[in-house]
């Protein structure tokens, strides 16, 4: 059996990656916060696909957090054959207006927990001459806003970087670049979203499935719906002052900072 590691895994995409790699026979090491719903996912993705589920409680904020997760990711005896690195969060509030700890945290969990997980994995991957890490960021990397979108644009660069380094050891890894997801981020953020246009949102599992074409494929960098795809076409043509103040207005009427 196989198994994934996926941190942020009760909620949103991080659901929807364990979904769909429980009903693809993964057995799963399931990473978030609150133990109690760890524990009820597991438990349902048990029951539905006779798949095994391992909870591990860690706040990816903190440096022992991170640490039980690169602990586990290291284990030779139970190998992890994919890393999904997706635990993140928004900060509501222009910059200057947010709190500099909750910066930090943010960047913390974006960029500090990326970064260790990911060198964890990759090591024992490379290793066995297999496995693949996914870097869950956004089409925020390409845009220039704001601490969220500067912590996405290096899981992005930092990705596609080690991706090239490790091209022939047998290790895939990708950045995956969503747009508006129908998760739980905004709620937990406090932003709303009754202002984001309908065509804008995308579906959690359909997103998942074409990231796991993309990663089988071996690209480095998923924006895994057309519509994005155009919008990130345009904004590689779009003068940088110009795509900075279109940046900047919706970034606050949409987005977080």
């Amino acid at each position: 059996m196989t198994t994934a590691l996926i941190t942020g895994s009760t909620a949103g995409i991080g659901a929807a990656f364990a979904r769909r790699l429980a009903a693809d026979g993964y057995d799963l090491v399931l990473v978030a916060r609150d133990t109690a719903r760890l524990r009820e996912q597991a438990t349902e993705l048990h029951d539905r696909h006779g798949i095994e589920a391992e909870v591990l409680t860690a706040d990816l904020a903190t440096d022992a957090g991170i640490e039980a997760v690169a602990v586990r990711l290291g284990d030779r005896r139970n190998p992890v054959d994919l890393l999904v690195n997706n635990a993140g969060f928004g900060n509501k509030g222009r910059y200057l207006d947010v709190p500099m700890a909750d910066e930090l945290r943010m960047l913390k969990v974006h960029c500090e927990a990326v970064l260790r997980l990911t060198s964890a994995a990759a090591e024992s991957m490379r290793e066995r001459g297999r496995g693949g890490v996914v870097n869950v960021a956004s089409v925020a990397a390409f845009l220039p806003r704001g601490t969220y979108g500067a912590s996405k644009a290096w899981v992005v660069q930092f990705t596609q970087g080690a991706a090239r380094d490790l091209a022939d050891s047998g290790v895939r890894l990708m950045a995956l670049c969503p747009g508006f997801v129908r998760t739980e981020f905004h709620e937990r953020a406090g932003m709303g979203t009754d202002n984001i246009p309908g065509w804008m949102w995308l579906d959690a599992d359909k997103l998942v499935a074409a990231a796991l074409d993309d990663l089988a494929r071996g690209k480095s960098v998923s924006i895994p719906d057309p519509r994005y795809k155009t919008l990130m076409g345009l904004a590689k043509v779009v003068p940088r002052p110009l795509l900075g103040g279109i940046s900047s207005r919706t970034g606050r009427k949409y987005g977080p900072q």
